[in-house]
């Protein structure tokens, strides 16, 4: 994978650049504020080297408040194909909301204290590169606030609610069969009542999936 990052800590961008570079990836760009990050993809983007997937902390100079947030909204508008994935030490609800708002696909939100395997880190990366949805059960937890009032959510069964739980952290159905000790066929048998009960129709193919996690989370 091609990446950039933007970490306005020097000690934690280092180490993330000497992590992903140990795994056989290349770094392209690292950046200490927002503003220096979009520069660099479009240097990138003009060079027809536009990345894989940029690593943005939130919190980044000069307020410290959203800018990560708001290049990374700039960089998706952008470049719809960049994979982001938010990797900050807190929960910010309304971020990730307005990221997820502009499309689930190949977007990511983990935090800094929980993430405690480089192969994990690493395997979200290549899943949102991929084009898939990497979320910490934690902004699962909290995003998904009183989407449970919601009708089409209030019929799912508690078995249903585990495996769209599941689904909106990333997991593939292999993934959600080994985490619920069920076998592939029954992960698939839920997915599919599912997307039933949320009134997601077949001509939407794979993006029902997309579709049904963006319910859950309700953004």
């Amino acid at each position: 994978m091609r990446l950039v990052i933007a970490e306005d800590s020097a000690i934690l961008r280092d180490g993330l650049v000497a992590l992903v570079t140990r795994r056989g990836h290349e770094v392209a760009a690292a950046a200490g504020d927002g503003d220096a990050l979009v520069a660099a993809v479009a240097r990138l983007a003009a060079d027809d080297a536009l990345p894989d997937v940029a690593v943005v902390d939130i919190r980044m100079p000069p307020s410290f408040t959203d800018e990560g947030l708001r290049a990374a909204l700039a960089l998706r508008a952008a470049y719809p194909g960049l994979g982001v994935l938010l990797f900050s030490q807190y929960v910010e609800t309304r971020f990730a909301s307005e990221l997820l708002t502009g499309g689930a696909q190949g977007v990511g939100y983990l935090l800094k204290d929980r993430v405690a395997d480089v192969s994990e880190f690493v395997d979200a990366l290549e899943r949102i590169a991929a084009g898939q949805t990497v979320l910490d059960p934690e902004v699962v937890s909290q995003l998904m606030g009183a989407s449970r009032s919601d009708d089409g959510l209030a019929r799912l069964t508690p078995r249903e609610t585990e495996v769209l739980e599941l689904m909106a952290q990333g997991r593939s159905n292999s993934a959600i069969a080994e985490a619920l000790f069920l076998s592939y066929g029954a992960v698939e048998k839920n997915v599919t009542s599912i997307f039933g009960k949320l009134g997601l129709p077949q001509d939407a193919g794979d993006h029902r999936r997309v579709l049904a996690v963006l319910r859950y989370l309700k953004v």
